[in-house]
């Protein structure tokens, strides 16, 4: 499955625009992380913590995504978005919300 933040695919020609599609994830913070990471906000650094979660949580919404475009026949997911929010009371969960246009494309 070709995925990609372009409208359009070099070599290939949109054949049918299948529907919108969509993929999330929402991961829950833990006190742990949250002690390093605040630790890390006074002394500077990288919080590997946090980072991690979000890679997890990216890769998850990416395999809904692919896995809503191949429900709907799709070959490709074009004009890629990908959001970052901080959700939940105090801000105790980070989501990922990833949306495209799924297509049909065939080689020129």
């Amino acid at each position: 499955m070709i995925m990609t933040t372009t409208q359009g695919i070099d070599g290939k020609k949109i054949e049918t625009y299948c529907a919108i599609v969509v993929g999330e994830a929402v991961m829950g913070t833990n006190v742990f992380k949250d002690i390093f990471a605040a630790i890390r906000d006074v002394v500077g650094g990288r919080s590997g913590a946090y980072e991690d979660e979000l890679t997890n949580a990216r890769k998850i919404a990416f395999k809904e995504l692919e896995a809503d475009a191949r429900s709907l026949g799709a070959n490709a997911v074009i004009g890629i978005s990908i959001d970052y929010e901080v959700v939940g009371k105090g801000g105790s969960m980070l989501m990922v919300s990833i949306n495209g246009t799924a297509v049909k494309y065939v080689d020129l």
